[in-house]
């Protein structure tokens, strides 16, 4: 009798999640398609692309280490790999995990696959819609309590640990101005798959810098990045996590979430690691909660919200934005906006920006200044080692650019200069001043917040959140020249020349 095939997908790389979970090598085949349709359908930064083909070449390694018969195999898309694969093998049964995507799924249906429940995340998404069904209204807070209480995480009894759910409060610091150094991170050595990765890349359209090692390509070298941010970074974590510095790229964020969207890390795994160290006295609470947040909260929410509103949530433009995404972004002009140059250097050499980086900086700018949403989405979905339709179509369409006309967010993330004045370190040594609207030395963020909220001041005009946004827009004097400062500012930004 002819084995099965488990085709393990390129972002299910943990040997005890899904189809192959209860599997030994004597039970059944092993696929890997590396799909050139997919490698080809993006501009990829170098170290995604590189990150995502090495896991799963180092995956089917281990997984031929173990005794299992592997077919990796490289094919124009995914379907022909497994049609060439079926065929090669005379298969009859293929199973698979379900994937990560919509398209995904509608592809292993239409192919006949035989899938099992995805079980890579806490919250499936047919439970998260269970939990939704008899709401009027649902948010991320009351999914994160629900889901604090239902796993047993940080919880004392029936009651929060620390006695509150929610310690954001403290977690709002700006950049602290003492000079002191970050949680440092671990390398790892290129070994002779990483090489033969980066050979076969040389000839791709891709960007950003070389792979330098940063980012874990196996289980064993993700497990030590999280012990050693448990040891060195949890604690500092919290405070700071919403602050921004032009020299530090990650401060004491985990880095750990490329490692969790591939499978080389499972989600209780990284949040249990934390409750230890909060149990053992060595990270104070306001720190753990936060990134347990994150972590159990909104990274399965997101993973939620996906699966509820998609397909049609992709589609989703309620401010009509149709600027293209800005050349600066597309690594073909620089800025003389300090933040902007800060952030996207962090993108350029490690695929990577924290999230009040991405939301409160880059974000901000596609949405004042009217990026089309599902252009931001493909270029941060290939711009970042974390990228993925699920995680970046819920965070840009519906939290950064407000397209989703307030699903998930219930006003839209625009800020003037002020709030990136406050939490960064970018404004003093910049040529525009975050307290000016108008004039050449006016902070683009500052015009375009005035701009945004005049544009839609209609949209917003029954949301009782931009109330006083829009009574603050009201009260200004000099709109008119704002508004000819914001048309001069766009023409910059889309040449190139901001």
């Amino acid at each position: 009798m002819t084995l099965p095939t488990v085709w393990i997908l390129g972002d299910q790389l943990n040997r005890t999640v899904g189809a192959l979970a209860d599997k030994s090598p004597a039970d059944c085949r092993v696929l890997l398609v590396e799909s050139h349709a997919k490698i080809s359908s993006k501009r990829w930064h170098r170290q995604r692309l590189h990150l995502v083909l090495s896991s799963m070449a180092h995956f089917a390694a281990e997984l031929r280490d173990e005794g299992f018969d592997v077919d990796h195999r490289q094919a124009s898309s995914l379907e022909t790999g497994l049609k060439a694969h079926a065929d090669e093998f005379d298969v009859e049964t293929v199973i698979a995990m379900e994937p990560m995507s919509w398209d995904g799924r509608a592809m292993l249906e239409r192919l006949g696959v035989q899938t099992i429940a995805n079980d890579q995340f806490l919250c499936h998404y047919d439970e998260f819609a269970a939990w939704v069904e008899p709401r009027k209204s649902f948010k991320m807070e009351d999914f994160y309590r629900w889901q604090r209480q239902r796993l047993d995480l940080l919880m004392d009894g029936d009651e929060p640990a620390g006695g509150a759910w929610n310690f954001d409060h403290d977690n709002r610091e700006p950049p602290p101005k003492d000079g002191r150094s970050w949680p440092e991170i671990t390398s790892f050595e290129h070994d002779d798959i990483d090489r033969d990765v980066l050979n076969r890349m040389s000839d791709l359209d891709v960007w950003g810098a070389e792979p330098d090692g940063t980012w874990p390509v196996t289980r064993a070298q993700a497990k030590q990045r999280l012990d050693k941010f448990i040891a060195t970074g949890l604690a500092p974590f919290g405070p700071h996590e919403d602050a921004m510095l032009q020299e530090e790229w990650k401060l004491a964020h985990s880095t750990l979430s490329s490692s969790m969207n591939l499978g080389l890390l499972t989600p209780l795994e990284v949040a249990e690691a934390a409750e230890v160290a909060y149990r053992e006295g060595s990270a104070p609470i306001n720190s753990v909660e936060g990134f347990v947040r994150q972590v159990i909260g909104w990274r399965e929410y997101v993973w939620g919200v996906y699966w509820l509103w998609m397909p049609d949530y992709r589609d989703g433009n309620q401010l009509a934005a149709q600027r293209p995404v800005p050349p600066v972004f597309l690594g073909e002009a620089e800025t003389s906006m300090a933040c902007v140059a800060g952030a996207l250097r962090h993108v350029h050499d490690h695929g990577y920006a924290h999230h009040i980086q991405r939301l409160m900086v880059l974000g901000n700018l596609a949405l004042t200044s009217g990026v089309d949403p599902w252009a931001m989405t493909e270029w941060m979905w290939a711009s970042f080692v974390d990228g993925a339709e699920w995680v970046m179509l819920p965070n840009v369409i519906g939290m950064a650019l407000h397209a989703d006309g307030g699903r998930m967010a219930t006003k839209p993330y625009a800020s003037g200069g002020a709030y990136i004045n406050k939490m960064s370190d970018s404004c003093k040594g910049c040529v525009f001043d975050p307290k000016k609207r108008t004039g050449e030395k006016a902070c683009p963020f500052t015009t375009l917040y005035w701009d945004f909220l005049d544009r839609n001041a209609e949209e917003f005009a029954g949301n009782h959140r931009m109330a006083r946004q829009l009574g603050g827009l009201r009260r200004l004097k000099d709109l008119d020249d704002v508004r000819a400062r914001a048309r001069e500012v766009l023409v910059a930004l889309d040449a190139g020349k901001l």
